[in-house]
């Protein structure tokens, strides 16, 4: 059980950091592209930010869960690739299927992918509710709030 928190715990802050990188990298695109963000027509400049957003999520959804899957395979606990993406996902999404369970020995991890899952999906609203935000902010006000965007 130990070892398998251990591990647990090692994925979800590895998943964590993969977050804040993808949170970073999209903070420094906005900063990047505010000049322009603030000129009209505002509208479709904010739909691409959310689009632009919302692939940098799915991308760091992705990579979490080939974290998981990759995980799996290390420790053994599938035969396939396949069956351990599959796994990741199910689990990570919280659907919980239950076709697919992990040896009891191993069943812990399956409940920290499912914690990770929910936590990352929090984190994913709450930046894309962010950035959303800040944008729409900045081109009401038409300039960039200083606090908005660090250096």
């Amino acid at each position: 059980m130990h070892v398998e928190l251990i591990i647990g715990t090692a994925v979800i802050l590895a998943s964590i950091i993969l977050a804040a990188i993808g949170f970073w990298l999209a903070e420094g695109m906005v900063a990047r592209m505010t000049p322009w963000l603030l000129r009209e027509p505002h509208r479709p400049k904010l739909t691409l930010v959310l689009v632009l957003a919302v692939l940098m999520i799915l991308g760091v959804f992705t990579a979490t869960v080939w974290l998981w899957a990759f995980t799996f395979l290390w420790l053994d606990l599938f035969n396939t690739l396949e069956g351990a993406v599959y796994f990741a996902i199910v689990a990570f999404t919280t659907l919980g299927f239950g076709d697919v369970l992990l040896d009891p020995g191993w069943r812990i991890l399956g409940g920290m992918t499912a914690a990770n899952g929910l936590l990352n999906m929090g984190l994913y609203t709450a930046m894309l509710v962010e950035l959303l935000r800040s944008v729409r902010s900045n081109q009401l006000s038409g300039q960039p709030k200083r606090s908005d965007f660090p250096d």
